[in-house]
């Protein structure tokens, strides 16, 4: 699937992934290949998203994730780091 996070600032990330892993508002939760179409609110934490080379992670100060067709889009508030 397709991943983009982006900042009001820049695009942190875009690429295939096979994984994602969000801080929801309730818990957190990942999203794998065809998931079912969702937008889900963001608490500060960690984003985690694994590619067939590698795992990577980065830390969010909350935002919006939405889910549709196999792409991914993260409007974060910001970035640690």
């Amino acid at each position: 699937m397709h991943l983009e996070i982006i900042t009001p600032d820049k695009k942190i990330f875009e690429g295939e992934v096979y994984a994602a892993s969000f801080p929801g508002a309730d818990g957190f939760f990942q999203v794998l290949n065809d998931h079912a179409p969702l937008i889900s609110l963001l608490k500060d934490g960690v984003v985690e998203y694994k590619s067939k080379e590698v795992t990577q992670q980065v830390t969010i100060t909350g935002g919006v994730v939405e889910v549709l067709k196999n792409k991914v889009v993260l409007l974060a508030d910001g970035v640690v780091g």
